[in-house]
This record gives C-alpha cells, sequence and structure tokens, in this order.
C-alpha cells in the first residue's frame, strides 16, 4: 500500500516547551492517524496527571517518564499513510540534556 505513495520525513526539531510534541500529536490527531478512542485514552491519563494540554502530546512521548514530566527525553517514530503520501515523523527532544551533539 505505502509503496505505491512518495515517502516524505518531517522531523520535528525546536527549543525545549515550545509544543513540538503537541502540534505533532494534533497533526496526527487531524489526519486519522491517532484515532478518537486513542485520544481519549491520552485525555483521561493527562487529566489524572493534572495536565489536560499534554494529552496531545502523549501520542509521540510514550515513556512514563517524558509523560510526568511532560517533555520528550527520546526520539519517537509515527508513520502514517495520506491519501497521496506516506509519512514518517520524528518528534526530536529539544532540552539540552537529551541532546547529543557532536
Amino acid at each position: 500500500m505505502s509503496k505505491n505513495k512518495e515517502h516524505l520525513n518531517l522531523v520535528v526539531i525546536g527549543h525545549v516547551d515550545h509544543g513540538k510534541s503537541t502540534m505533532t500529536g494534533r497533526l496526527l490527531y487531524e489526519t486519522g492517524a491517532v484515532d478518537e478512542r486513542t485520544f481519549q485514552q491520552h485525555k483521561a491519563e493527562a487529566e489524572k496527571l493534572g495536565r489536560p494540554s499534554w494529552a496531545w502530546a502523549f501520542a509521540l512521548d510514550r515513556l512514563k517518564e517524558e509523560r510526568e514530566r511532560g517533555l520528550t527525553i527520546d526520539i519517537a517514530f509515527f508513520k502514517f499513510l495520506t491519501d497521496k503520501y506516506y509519512y514518517t515523523i520524528i518528534d526530536a527532544p529539544g532540552h539540552k540534556d537529551f541532546i547529543n551533539a557532536a
């Protein structure tokens, strides 16, 4: 199915606490890559942590520590299809403690 589509990579980078994971999670939801049921699970977990706005980020921030701290620690990959393209989205950490600069 994806072999007939052009493959596009999208890497989301930027400064810590500027909404990279939130924006990417919302994009995945809006394109149908994250379904309503999954989003509702993320929303319930975020509300339980007292951080309802983090629900979008939970599509990519899957580690327990990431969810509790509200900060991306590890690179996350998510693949999805649209009518025209096969995407790979990569959400990268923004905090200097989690970036390995050579």
